[in-house]
């Protein structure tokens, strides 16, 4: 029986977020779905506000998934296949489609999520652009249970390319880190609100770009969001 976080990351191919609290499965015939909004927050400062929601459909080794992310600078969107490579990882495969900033991007997905040990839930990915430029992203949390409704989440998260896309603002090598510590409580199982706080930096040519456009390549933040999933 596979664990209730699903999917994972691996080396350098890799991709995605981690579905906590997923139901158990059955018989890889018996069609189930899941879904799940990890991160839906608003920001301190100029009405920052972000989101990080996924759902699949499919049985215990096939699935196929839908993504999205996004802020108030840019969103996404990504279609994926996924095979259960190990009880603990998926290997996915899709295309993920830049929906801001303009010009949007196109791109082709191969990547890894699930369970590394000691329970740290991990996302990991390889995207090739339309333009030609590869990039990667790594993501990775864990949950702190501090009583039966009281959770610590730590989480991690960078970016790399390897090129530059100029009419973006994204520059070759590490992008960007963001670390975070949200508090949430569970109201229910399935719903709970949380506070947080985190740093973030943008590195190299990136954060030249977010200067040039006024934006701040550096600082920290405080959120309060809710998560559910159903």
């Amino acid at each position: 029986m596979r664990p209730e976080r699903q999917p994972g990351l691996v080396v350098m191919l890799v991709a995605l977020l981690a579905v906590p609290g997923s139901p158990t499965f059955a018989a890889d015939d018996d069609l189930m779905a899941f879904f799940l909004a990890d991160r839906v927050e608003v920001s301190d400062g100029e009405g920052d506000y972000l989101w990080d929601v996924q759902g699949w459909a499919g049985g215990d080794y096939h699935r196929l998934w839908l993504k999205s992310e996004g802020d108030r600078h840019e969103a996404e969107l990504q279609l994926l296949y996924s095979r259960a490579v190990s009880p603990f990882f998926d290997l996915q495969l899709g295309i993920r489609h830049d929906l801001d900033p303009r010009p949007s991007r196109s791109h082709a997905v191969v990547g890894l999520q699930g369970l590394a040990p000691h329970w740290f839930e991990v996302d990991a990915a390889l995207f090739l652009s339309d333009e030609g430029v590869l990039s990667a992203r790594l993501e990775a949390e864990y949950d702190l249970r501090l009583t039966q409704r009281l959770i610590l989440q730590p989480r991690a998260e960078t970016e790399a390319g390897f090129g530059d896309d100029d009419e973006l603002g994204l520059g070759r090598g590490v992008r960007q880190l963001d670390l975070s510590l949200r508090l949430r409580y569970e109201i229910r199982r399935k719903l709970a609100p949380y506070l947080g706080f985190g740093w973030r930096r943008a590195f190299g040519d990136t954060a030249d770009f977010l200067e040039l456009d006024g934006e701040d390549s550096s600082g920290y933040f405080a959120v309060a969001g809710l998560r559910f999933w159903f």
